[in-house]
């Protein structure tokens, strides 16, 4: 089995349970560190030329991070192509087990039953908190309807406000998102790199939960340790 992944968490996934079937993945692909496999260029821009020349018997992708016209490339090329879709955590799992599966795993790895379990009755951040969750700015854009995201936060007791939008990452001005007064703002470090002096200026007087975007927006190994992770870091926001 050869495969390529265009996906960083499943690309982390696929290196930690099945070791040497990767022969690609994206330059975004940081985990496992010592990945060594062929870069096949960004999660929006592949050189599809180059995945076809690694001759995968399997491309992985993931229907929100990957483009149709290039998967359709792939698929046009003759590349088997296996395109997940992931918006809460029971969907995470289960994606993971089908990827997995199909990358020749011949067991359920360990760390996705700790992470299943962890997540069944994950420790709450305390009582339940309205949050607006940027994840850009210039301009700014903010987690809406049906995200993975979301669904993290929400299992932790954080109920972001525009999960009803119509878009899912809807643009939003800042003093929109000021103006709601949202018990905390929470800023990952991904895709948007948000810090300690990138961000919580934009929010005077409102408590600021500068948190880790690999644990809130990946699903792979990194759910086993999401909800302790994050949740330390909403509750000394609201201290």
């Amino acid at each position: 089995m050869r495969a390529v992944s265009l996906v960083p968490s499943l690309t982390e996934a696929v290196a930690r349970t099945v070791p040497g079937v990767l022969a690609g993945a994206t330059d975004w692909c940081a985990h496992p560190a010592d990945l060594d496999v062929v870069r096949v260029g960004g999660t929006k821009n592949p050189d599809t030329g180059r995945i076809v020349s690694l001759a995968p018997d399997l491309v992985i992708a993931n229907e929100e991070e990957n483009r149709a016209p290039d998967l359709d490339a792939l698929r046009a090329a003759g590349v088997e192509v296996l395109v997940t879709r992931v918006r809460t955590v029971p969907q995470a799992f289960g994606e993971l087990a089908r990827v997995l599966a199909a990358c020749g795993a011949r067991t359920r790895p360990r760390w996705l039953d700790e992470a299943e379990e962890t997540w069944s009755a994950p420790e709450p951040s305390g009582h339940r908190v309205t949050a607006v969750v940027p994840i850009w700015r210039r301009p700014w854009r903010v987690l809406g309807r049906d995200t993975f995201a979301g669904d993290v936060l929400a299992r932790l007791g954080v109920d972001h406000l525009y999960a009803g939008h119509a878009d899912r990452y809807p643009r939003v001005a800042v003093q929109e998102l000021r103006a709601a007064r949202p018990d905390l703002v929470v800023l990952p470090d991904e895709p948007y790199r948000f810090t300690a002096a990138d961000g919580p200026e934009a929010f005077p007087g409102l408590p600021c939960a500068l948190v880790s975007g690999r644990h809130l927006t990946w699903y792979g190994p990194s759910l086993a340790r999401a909800p302790g992770v994050l949740g330390r870091a909403l509750r000394a926001a609201r201290r």
